[in-house]
């Protein structure tokens, strides 16, 4: 389906005012996913005007969702500083690059229905929960943060006054956002931020620092390790096509699972193709790798914020991506963000995902224990290390259930021979239960 010009502008101003007002709250979204990712911020930033460029120009022939904002995701922070200190900043280029390969392979075959029938939806909640955990404690020193420490006296007033100021602003946020997240959802970030920048002009708080990065193109190749042996050269080729499995499936996984919430936002309920979704994100992927960038995805908050904000279609990431170009080209204005604020927005990021395991309580105590389960090993390993225990748990709770009921080896193999035949679309929107998606449209602010 090609689009024609006239639909393309059918709906600009809706389009324009809604692609502002989510750009700017992706702005500070973005820099905090940015240093959890250990990246640089302008590396970040540019990962996101180059998905939003792709998002729309291939949402022209192969459309998979209509009111989604790709972007750098929170999901996948704490994955890709796993890359940093794993293989270092070097390769990160390189790994970016096979993840892409990899999704490519998968949006081929259309792999992705494979991928959610093998990870029920909520050990995905619960692996959010762990993500989410990460983040909000990443994050919680930035709210007692000052500008002079003093020695022996850690409870000084100008520490106490910071931490007055963060609470204050973060019971406010939390009240504005419960007030308008189905009407106005940008509010929360405008004013709690705008408050945290007219204080600073008053009293000296601590502000973020932008580091300047260079930008260049280069072709993701990996990087020579220190260790030349054989031996070891080999093991690390295995750990780096790991690494890269694991960040396509979870890059997959939460493509899918938004698109499924984003598909109840649309104002036109338009069906979204999760496959074609695939299709933007690997090309965003394989191109951010030439210049140093992130993996991205369509977020599940900036989408929510797009579609309440009055978005009809992907022209929205056009303006999207030309606030965030703003930011880019003049990063001293990111200067002017105290980090109060910033831990604001990210500790209630990290806490909406952890929130997320409420929609798992309506599917009994074996699927939100197992959720939790999940989460904690998440936080306490990784997300790959507590994905995979996850996983072998419930399989091996599975196999132990049937056995105690007496299912025999044969059955077992053709029921998940059965579960396998068939990864359409349908089967994909049936993973994820439709009062789930629901609750997920109305409350969950992922990135």
């Amino acid at each position: 389906m090609v689009v024609s010009l006239k639909d393309i502008f059918a709906y600009l101003k809706r389009d324009a005012a809604a692609g502002t007002i989510t750009g700017f709250v992706a702005i500070p979204l973005s820099v905090g996913i940015c240093l959890m990712s250990e990246y640089p911020i302008q590396t970040g930033l540019l990962t996101v005007v180059f998905a939003c460029i792709v998002g729309f120009t291939t949402s022209l022939f192969k459309p998979g969702n209509f009111v989604g904002v790709p972007g750098i995701a929170a999901g996948l922070a704490p994955a890709l500083a796993l890359g940093v200190h794993t293989f270092g900043h070097e390769n990160m280029p390189f790994l970016i690059f096979l993840t892409s390969v990899i999704q490519i392979v998968v949006w081929k075959f259309r792999w992705e229905g494979y991928i959610l029938k093998t990870v029920p939806h909520y050990l995905v909640e619960g692996l959010l929960a762990g993500i989410g955990l990460k983040i909000a404690l990443k994050f919680v020193p930035y709210m007692y943060a000052v500008e002079h420490e003093s020695l022996g006296n850690w409870f000084n007033p100008e520490r106490l006054f910071v931490l007055a100021l963060s609470s204050i602003s973060f019971v406010c946020f939390v009240f504005l956002y419960q007030k308008f997240k189905s009407s106005k959802p940008g509010i929360p970030y405008f004013l709690v931020i705008g408050f945290g920048i007219v204080i600073s002009f008053y009293y000296d708080l601590p502000m973020l620092v932008v580091d300047h990065v260079p930008f260049k193109l280069v072709l993701p190749l990996p990087q020579p390790h220190e260790d030349p042996r054989l031996i070891h050269t080999i093991f690390l080729t295995f750990e780096m096509v790991g690494y890269a499995l694991m960040l396509a499936t979870i890059d997959v996984i939460e493509q899918v699972m938004s698109n499924v919430a984003i598909e109840k936002l649309d104002p036109l309920k338009r069906k979204c193709d999760s496959n074609n979704s695939l299709f933007s994100i690997w090309i965003a992927n394989l191109g951010s790798s030439f210049f140093g960038g992130m993996t991205n995805l369509d977020g599940l908050a900036k989408g929510t914020t797009n579609a309440v904000a009055g978005a009809m279609t992907k022209l929205s990431n056009l303006f999207v991506a030309l606030v965030i170009a703003i930011v880019l080209i003049f990063p001293k204005l990111l200067t002017h963000l105290p980090e109060y604020s910033l831990g604001i927005v990210m500790i209630f990021t990290g806490w909406k995902m952890i929130e997320g395991l409420k929609h798992v309580i309506h599917e009994g105590v074996y699927a939100f224990s197992l959720a939790i389960v999940c989460g904690l090993l998440v936080f306490r390993f990784g997300i790959f290390e507590g994905l995979l225990i996850a996983l072998f748990i419930h399989a091996l709770i599975s196999i132990v259930r049937w056995k105690r009921d007496g299912v025999s080896n044969s059955k077992i193999w053709s029921h998940i021979k059965h579960r396998y035949s068939n990864p359409s679309d349908e089967v994909i929107l049936q993973a994820v239960n439709t009062e789930v998606v629901h609750d997920l449209t109305e409350n969950r602010n992922q990135m």
